[in-house]
């Protein structure tokens, strides 16, 4: 029987299962630690759980025992975490240690991953919650079905939690090996070693370098505000770090012309470089001044080649190294120009285009690759989980 067979056979069950209310504060015991950040040190043996959802690092430990943390402050009702053993604690985050036997602490955590936050909004009505009380964790309440529930509960969940960490685990290597065949297939100057340019004499001379100036330009055109919506509206706020692309925009603009893109033309966020903020365009739309959008006008030049050479972390180096700016740099239009691009002959950056576009697809698309997967993964978790731990 597969997961999901096994998740709906035990979500009849719970229907008819006898279910016991009663406050948190009754099941479990609630307090705080005592360090605080000073106390962390980056080599430490026991994992130090702070105000976030980062978990640092500490030499010493005041609990050994399986808890649930939640900060007391900050991403109120959204982060937890689960302990088992030795860990250290800050003194505004919150341990919930179970202390009767008929109720599982794994069971627990998913629980309140799916319902204290609802509880947390319902008591601050009115308000934003910027901290969590102790009496507000002591009331929470708590359904305690049998044991035997509980347990095949968290066996369900914890098994799409492995699954879900799976693809994510895959895609952070497929990650890894696309910048790996970017890198190689890019070195037509040889900097990245190990005799790669031995074996590519033929490839290599016939490599012709050009600024980018003379294979393209700053898009001319300028588009009405009216033909622009959240889907092609490019501000540099939706244009993802790290070459992850673009989200709905959040704001469109509703009057005045803007930057025009069209197909194939290459927008880049330039304030902050560092950020690496890169999209190849698929439609045609508009954009505003602190995003660069640059058009071939070299036919020589194949465009999702000249993508993959802008997506490369040597031009992101070279744009911060020309950027104006200490608090919010922002990158020289004139020296983005006089970047000097390898050339191959158009067969060649054909090749290169095939190899990376798979790799593009397989760690960005979200109709067909990784991130969809992951997406469909997790949306079916979150579905089962809200099934599986609806007592009321």
């Amino acid at each position: 029987m597969d997961i999901q067979s096994k998740a709906k056979k035990l979500i009849e069950m719970i229907q008819t299962a006898p279910v016991e209310w009663k406050p948190l504060g009754e099941v479990a015991e609630i307090g705080t630690g005592s360090s605080n950040r000073q106390d962390e040190e980056h080599d430490g043996e026991y994992p130090f759980y702070v105000r976030s959802k980062n978990i640092l690092r500490s030499s010493t430990y005041q609990f050994n025992e399986t808890a649930i943390i939640i900060p007391g402050e900050g991403g109120i009702g959204d982060i937890f975490h689960y302990a088992e053993g030795k860990y250290a604690l800050h003194q505004r985050a919150y341990r919930v240690h179970v202390v009767i036997p008929d109720l599982s602490p794994k069971f627990l955590y998913y629980f309140m991953n799916v319902d204290f936050k609802r509880y947390i909004q319902a008591k601050s009505v009115g308000a934003t919650a910027t901290s969590i009380r102790k009496p507000m964790l002591q009331r929470f309440p708590i359904p305690i079905p049998p044991l035997e529930i509980q347990q095949k509960i968290v066996k369900i969940l914890d098994k799409f939690t492995e699954l879900e960490a799976t693809l994510e685990a895959e895609l952070a290597l497929r990650k890894r090996q696309y910048r790996y065949y970017r890198d190689f297939l890019l070195d037509f100057d040889n900097q990245i070693g190990g005799g790669i340019a031995d074996g590519y004499q033929c490839r290599l001379k016939d490599v012709v370098w050009k600024t980018l100036g003379e294979v393209a330009e700053y898009s001319k055109n300028r588009i009405c505000s009216d033909k622009l919506n959240e889907h092609n509206y490019v501000g540099v706020d939706n244009l993802l770090q790290n070459r992850e692309g673009k989200k709905l925009s959040g704001y469109v603009p509703s009057e005045g012309k803007m930057t025009e893109y069209i197909v194939n033309d290459i927008l880049i966020g330039n304030i902050r470089p560092y950020l690496k903020k890169i999209w190849q365009a698929d439609c045609t739309g508009g954009t505003n001044g602190d995003v660069l959008v640059i058009r071939i006008t070299d036919e020589k030049v194949n465009p999702k080649y000249l993508y993959q050479v802008l997506a490369d972390d040597k031009f992101f180096a070279f744009n911060m190294k020309h950027a104006k700016g200490a608090k919010m740099p922002r990158g020289s239009k004139t020296a983005i120009m006089q970047y000097k691009i390898p050339i191959p002959p158009l067969p060649e950056q054909e090749k290169i285009v095939a190899i990376l576009d798979k790799f593009d697809t397989l760690t960005h698309s979200v109709s067909e690759g990784l991130p969809h997967e992951i997406a469909l993964r997790r949306k079916q978790y979150e579905y089962y989980r809200e099934q599986l731990l609806a007592f009321r």
